[in-house]
């Protein structure tokens, strides 16, 4: 029956009270639209919210990208401001490796297509931003990833539900107002919130954000540069050759890469500054605290410097203010100054975070980064990650966390994380016999990247298994956390464990140090734990570290005090593949940390073990477990012989000098092990 037809039967009482009830012709909806849910939020679509969508894609999860611009990458879209990124670039290594040539490729993200590495993109060793932008575009549309542009997340707020993973979902609105219902919350934003000091006259301030990147505005003036990282060298190299002179003025010293081994310090591409203020070339550097200042404009339009305590109330004229030079005429900043520029770095944006996340601040680090945990989870909300540059508290001038060719690893780390907690999937590894654990270590130690890039964050883990007969070897997991190792990856460590971890020597880096003095290698082995240049260090547990264990460590630790602890030492070619240097003393560790030895050995020299030893290598006991016994032949023969392991029974006799009796001919020789092998004479011979 149609409307009209009811309407005549019902009259109008009727007629009100369809229209009331149908859907289609009510003025209001009957219930409040239901947000649309999603298993994963990703907020923002640059390099570490593309890599979370990779590996959630890959894994067939329910996700979604938010990104407010209309296509990937914003951020670069716009910076650095004059276009030459200081990551690096490197194209060729001589290696076919793709793991291994990932350690100095700084761009790619990480990914199954080889057309989607970054060496496809640009042929300069410092690309430019355009690149990357052009890259990231490419990445987002060839994998297929889930991105929903022109989508500004306005608000973040919670929900409890006892049926959620975490018992709470997060709400995202974005600004037409729709609403979104998160089980998990990743946060990509990046720091986006220009770093601001509030002094007298900081309204004469041009940011870097906003100053002009022409040269031409700068020609025969005066500059004066607020700040100390690459954001001022680089604003000052663009300009350093057109100015009258660029002073530069920091809270902080001067932080070189190269000193402190720390890629966010100052890199060499930018610092031109320093050549001409130390070659006396008019430029210069001074330090001061910038909340102690202030600046004052006078009648022609000029900037001077003065201290906060000459100004009275409300008054900002150079030609009424007391400056320090009235007082010092050496004041070194007595100059008036047509620009005063700021450079001080970026902060993260908490505004849209409702107060109920608790996603804080605190610290040294108080505005730049939300306070995380070492697995990259919040402190305040069960289920909200902070990923990317954001994310860099964890390890903040010690590694390169707040950078792709660091954070795309501890993205993938949050990734494993999260297939263990909500979806069972236990933390990739592979297990083999325990004969293959020095082979094992030397291939990842001169392989991995991600132990390379993320020193002394991420590490990998062999779990022993019972009476070391095996192992099983789990790549790159946060150090920190590895109290909790069992919880987060799904294995069990209840015979003991090694850690594998990458470090430069502890007294070795830092902005005060001569890192190019005469003695800074170490060659020999025995000196291995003096190493200073990045070497991997293997940590033996025989129980896993409790949290106060970890908690507790040792001052400049990554871990707690091990029950064994080996430096393989430093490489000049980071090659850490010497049978003698570098192979043999790891296998000496190994070995006496599981008592046992972890050569292969023919048959016949287990049979020898068997009666000279009271416990047999693993390779034996795994071979007659798998009934490969002891039956010789004459290849098996000829290869001990060749080995050193037996003697030559087959040229007994035969008149030559290094005859040994009792030849029994051609073909007719014992198949028993001869007498007991002496002690080897070099380290080459145990080998």
């Amino acid at each position: 029956m149609g409307l009209s037809a009811a309407a005549l039967l019902w009259g109008l009482p009727g007629l009100l009270l369809t229209i009331a009830l149908h859907p289609a012709l009510s003025p209001c909806p009957a219930q409040a639209s239901v947000p649309a849910h999603r298993d994963y939020c990703v907020l923002g679509a640059g390099p570490a919210g593309l890599q979370m969508a990779y590996f959630l894609q890959r894994a067939g999860r329910d996700y979604a990208v938010f990104e407010r611009a209309p296509g990937p990458g914003s951020f670069f879209t716009r910076y650095p401001r004059h276009r030459k990124l200081i990551s690096i670039n490197k194209r060729y290594t001589g290696k076919a490796n793709a793991e291994f040539n990932l350690r100095h490729d700084w761009n790619s993200l990480l990914s199954h297509d080889p057309r989607l590495l970054f060496r496809h993109y640009s042929n300069a060793y410092f690309p430019d931003a355009g690149d990357m932008v052009r890259y990231l575009g490419d990445f987002a549309d060839r994998l297929g990833l889930h991105v929903l542009y022109n989508t500004t997340i306005a608000h973040v707020t919670l929900n409890k539900d006892q049926r959620a993973w975490n018992g709470h979902y997060f709400i995202l609105t974005d600004q037409k107002g729709q609403a979104y219902q998160c089980s998990v919350l990743l946060v990509a934003t990046g720091l986006s919130v220009p770093n601001q000091v509030d002094f007298p006259g900081s309204e004469y301030v041009d940011g870097y954000e906003s100053v002009s990147v022409d040269p031409k505005d700068f020609v025969g003036q005066n500059v004066l540069i607020l700040g100390r990282g690459n954001s001022a060298f680089e604003t000052a190299e663009n300009i350093l050759g057109v100015t009258n002179f660029i002073h530069m003025l920091s809270r902080s010293r001067v932080r070189l890469s190269w000193a402190t081994h720390y890629v966010g310090d100052l890199r060499a591409i930018n610092n031109g500054l320093l050549d001409t203020y130390q070659l006396k070339s008019l430029d210069g550097l001074l330090e001061s605290d910038l909340t102690d200042l202030a600046i004052v404009k006078d009648h022609e339009g000029k900037f001077h410097v003065t201290l906060k305590f000459f100004l009275e109330e409300g008054n900002r004229s150079a030609d009424a203010v007391p400056l320090p030079q009235d007082d010092n005429d050496n004041f070194a900043l007595r100059v008036a100054y047509d620009r005063v520029i700021r450079c001080l770095g970026w902060n993260f944006d908490f505004s849209i975070f409702s107060k109920s996340l608790r996603l804080s601040a605190g610290g040294e680090l108080s505005k730049k980064y939300p306070l995380v945990k070492a697995s990259y989870e919040s402190k305040g909300s069960r289920g909200l990650f902070v990923l990317g540059t954001a994310s860099h508290s964890v390890d903040y001038r010690e590694s390169a966390g707040g950078f792709i060719h660091g954070f795309r690893y501890t993205v993938r780390a949050v990734h494993r994380l999260l297939e263990q907690r909500h979806h069972g999937v236990t933390w990739p590894s592979t297990q083999h016999p325990i004969t293959q654990l020095a082979s094992a270590i030397i291939r990842r130690v001169n392989e991995a990247s991600g132990l390379y890039q993320m020193f002394s964050v991420l590490a990998d883990v062999v779990l022993l298994k019972e009476n070391a007969t095996a192992f099983e070897y789990l790549e790159e997991f946060p150090m920190q956390m590895l109290a909790q190792l069992e919880t987060i990856t799904g294995r069990r460590a209840r015979h003991g464990l090694f850690v594998i971890n990458m470090e430069y020597g502890r007294n070795f880096s830092g902005p005060d140090k001569d890192v190019f003095f005469y003695d800074r290698s170490v060659g020999h082995t025995e000196d291995a734990w003096l190493s200073n240049f990045l070497h991997p260090v293997i940590y033996y547990y025989r129980h896993l570290p409790t949290e106060q264990e970890v908690r507790f460590r040792p001052a400049g630790w990554p871990l707690p005090r091990p029950t064994a602890i080996h430096h393989i030492v430093e490489d000049f070619l980071t090659d850490w593949t010497a049978p003698v240097g570098h192979i043999l003393p790891l296998r000496r560790f190994l070995e006496n940390c599981l008592d046992t030895d972890l050569r292969s050995f023919y048959a016949e020299s287990c049979f020898l073990f068997a009666l000279t030893r009271q416990k047999l290598p693993p390779f034996c006991q795994q071979g007659y477990l798998r009934t490969q016994g002891l039956v010789g032949t004459e290849s098996l023969r000829q290869r001990g012989v060749e080995s050193g392991l037996l003697w030559d029974y087959a040229t007994v006799g035969r008149g030559d000098s290094g005859q040994q009796p009792g030849d029994h001919g051609p073909g007719q020789h014992p198949l028993a092990p001869g007498p007991p092998v002496s002690p080897f004479d070099s380290n080459k011979e145990e080998l």
